[in-house]
């Protein structure tokens, strides 16, 4: 078993343990969370590129202590569709592709997340460190290239056929044709350079610039709809984070586009349920999670899309009586009927807390590995593919339009707890998103495992993930058989993976105490690390 991480005046982790650590630099040299966040940000960008990058989309929440209590602020940097993309340029086919120019249909909210949340930095506490300085790992990393992992050389191999013929993929990431060896040097010179650009003109210049201009050219080139007054109209925006009163504290997570209304349904039905009570590696526990997981999907397929095609209040999920009404429907005994899950998405969640209590919970993500595999000739950005949520069933509430948001599996979690800790997490993964985080958030608040065991301890996952296709209850082979079978004979179909795998996500977490002591843990199943001081 792996000790968790303890420390003090900060501590930050990722699913690279180069980001956590240039977060640590930043806090070093006395930068403040959202400071050593945006540069954990940009050097994950160019160390884990398969997962994320500065082409795909972000949220935040930060939470800022001040006179006894804190503030949560949601940062929403979630592109929409192109203005000019409608259902019919899609005629014949029965989804939009994930792959190419036409899958390229949505803008590139990220960098917009990083200058909102800079702006707040500055404003509310004093923030100063140039921009220069905080991108100055990942300008490194891109020029000087930064070691391969096994998770980037195997997304590679695997996705090699599927992605050579995409416009400038196999130029980046397939040097010499083959996916890199794992431990060798992988550079992005033209990365390098546009974050250089970056620092010099300002993330701005992303969207209304010498940059977008070339950003637009590009994408145009490689037949994607999205046009240069698509990204001038772009602005991040500050919302109003979900919450959700458990018995532990209040559970902070994003509004729609996002799932995380998900995320606080199951935990807000498995607090009904008294998980507490229930071995966390026994059949119990995990049923109630399952059935949680169906319930939360239920609401999630029927309901939630961009905020302004939404017919529902969202935080009328999370009312005392509609959690009630869903905890009633679930059978301890049986497993409900289960239909399909959305699918895969690959993304990198990272938290940060500084010496004065200041938190941010943050999530960026390409959607599939790779994203849609379009690499943009000048600059050397990987544009996402999660436009290809949208549905091309016009009766659908997330069916495609114009200047529509899509769907969004991204969802940061945060909570405060009622014994004063205030605690960050979060994972990657599609579907695995909100079950991850209840089984951290359960393991840790509710059954008193400390950050790392409970994030080491078997995972289960309803529904599929990136690289995957099955609806299947995965189980990771670490629990115990008695626990396998007897979720068989509650009618679960079940399928064993690997004992650390993957597929279940690269979970991280942090907590903090009232009297400023830090504790944390990563995920083994990921390249990460917890770095503090």
């Amino acid at each position: 078993m792996t000790q968790p991480t303890r420390g003090r005046r900060g501590m930050a982790v990722a699913p690279h343990a180069l980001a956590s650590q240039a977060a640590l630099a930043v806090l070093r040299e006395g930068g403040n969370a959202i400071e050593a966040m945006v540069a954990a940000a940009a050097t994950i960008a160019v160390a884990y590129p398969h997962m994320n990058g500065i082409g795909g989309d972000s949220f935040w929440l930060v939470g800022l202590p001040s006179g006894g209590s804190t503030e949560v602020i949601g940062i929403d940097a979630c592109g929409a569709s192109a203005a000019g993309v409608r259902r019919e340029d899609y005629a014949g086919r029965s989804a939009i592709p994930f792959r190419g120019g036409s899958a390229a249909l949505t803008v590139a909210g990220t960098l917009s997340g990083w200058a909102q949340a800079l702006e707040l930095s500055r404003t509310r506490l004093g923030g100063r460190l140039p921009l220069e300085r905080l991108l100055a790992d990942a300008i490194d990393g891109a020029r000087h290239g930064v070691p391969v992992t096994n998770s980037q050389h195997l997304n590679s191999a695997h996705k090699r056929k599927e992605l050579i013929p995409i416009s400038g993929f196999a130029d980046t990431f397939l040097p010499g044709g083959q996916a890199p060896p794992i431990g060798s040097l992988f550079t992005q010179p033209r990365l390098a350079a546009t974050f250089g650009h970056l620092a010099r003109a300002g993330l701005d210049d992303f969207y209304r610039g010498d940059l977008a201009r070339s950003l637009a050219r590009d994408l145009q080139a490689a037949g994607s709809p999205l046009s240069l007054d698509d990204l001038a109209q772009h602005q991040a925006l500050l919302r109003t984070p979900l919450a959700l009163r458990h018995r532990a504290g209040t559970v902070y997570n994003m509004p729609p586009p996002t799932q995380g209304l998900v995320s606080l349904i199951i935990l807000g039905l498995m607090d009904r349920l008294g998980v507490e009570r229930f071995d966390h590696l026994g059949a119990d526990y995990v049923h109630a999670a399952a059935e949680s997981v169906k319930q939360a999907f239920a609401v999630r397929d029927r309901h939630i899309t961009d905020p302004a095609s939404m017919t529902v209040d969202p935080a009328s999920f999370l009312e005392p009586a509609a959690l009630d009404a869903m905890a009633a429907r679930i059978d301890m005994h049986r497993a409900a009927a289960w239909g399909a899950g959305k699918g895969p998405a690959d993304t990198v969640w990272m938290g940060v807390i500084d010496g004065e209590g200041n938190a941010v919970s943050m999530i960026q993500s390409i959607y599939h590995e790779f994203g849609s595999g379009v690499v943009l000739a000048e600059s050397g950005v990987n544009w996402q593919n999660r436009g290809a949520s949208f549905s091309l069933d016009p009766s659908h509430i997330n069916t495609l339009a114009p200047r529509k948001k899509p769907f969004h599996t991204l969802n940061p979690a945060m909570a405060l707890l009622d014994d004063g800790r205030t605690m960050v997490y979060g994972n990657m993964g599609g579907d695995g998103q909100p079950q991850s985080q209840s089984a951290v958030f359960t393991r840790s608040v509710m059954h008193g495992l400390d950050p790392q065991a409970a994030i080491e301890a078997p995972r289960w996952l309803l529904g599929r993930t990136w690289g995957q296709t099955s609806d299947s209850l995965k189980l990771e082979s670490r629990f115990p058989p008695e626990t396998v079978q007897a979720l068989i004979e509650r009618g679960h179909e079940v399928e064993v993976l690997g004992e650390f795998d993957e597929t279940f996500g690269h979970a991280g977490c942090i907590f903090r105490r009232p009297d400023g002591s830090l504790e944390g843990g990563f995920d083994p199943r990921s390249d990460g690390g917890v770095a503090s001081f």
